[in-house]
Order: C-alpha cells, then structure tokens, then sequence
C-alpha cells in the first residue's frame, strides 16, 4: 500500500513537471503570437478588406493567447495579461462588427 502511494505521488510530481513544462514553452509562444499579431496590425494599410483579414485574424490569435494565459499564469500576472489580450479582442471584434460586413 505504501508503496502504491509513493508511486502515485511520483506520478503526479511528474505530472506537475511536465505541465510546468509546457505551460513555460506555451506562454512563451503566446507572448510570440501576440507580438507578431500587433506587428500586422502595425502593418495594416487602411483598405477595409485587408484590414478585416488582419482584425479577425488578430481577435482568433487573442482568443488563442488568452487560453494559454489562462491555463498557465496565476496571480497579479495572469489577470493583467488577460485583461490585455481580453480587451484587444473585444476592441478588435467591435471594429468588425461596424466596418467589415460582407468583407
């Protein structure tokens, strides 16, 4: 019995370990993803088609970015850069609501 405990134990440190793991190489990717997707709205040249491309491309990255923030950050850190990534996607989903019908 004691045995089976120490095992289980092993197992979920293990676990915890490689969902650190994970979690690191996740945000690091999600802070990746969320710099180039401010590089192409930067990059955005006022025509309505292109621009909408860019917006909705830009609100699925956010979505995306906030998952990964959600799951892995805590604290002080995960609610900034929720309410970051959040409102860019609720700025963002507005703009294509008013100028990008049938675009």
């Amino acid at each position: 019995m004691a045995a089976a405990v120490t095992l289980a134990a092993g197992l979920s440190s293990a676990a915890a370990a490689q969902s650190e793991t994970t979690c690191a190489r996740d945000v690091l990717v999600a802070q990746s993803m969320q710099r180039q997707a401010l590089d192409q709205l930067e990059q955005a040249d006022g025509d309505d088609a292109k621009n909408c491309r860019v917006w909705r491309r830009h609100v699925e990255t956010m979505r995306r970015v906030a998952s990964v923030y959600g799951r892995c950050l805590s604290g002080s850190e995960r609610s900034e850069r929720l309410a970051q990534v959040q409102g860019s996607d609720r700025e963002f989903s507005a703009a294509i609501k008013a100028r990008c019908k049938g675009q």
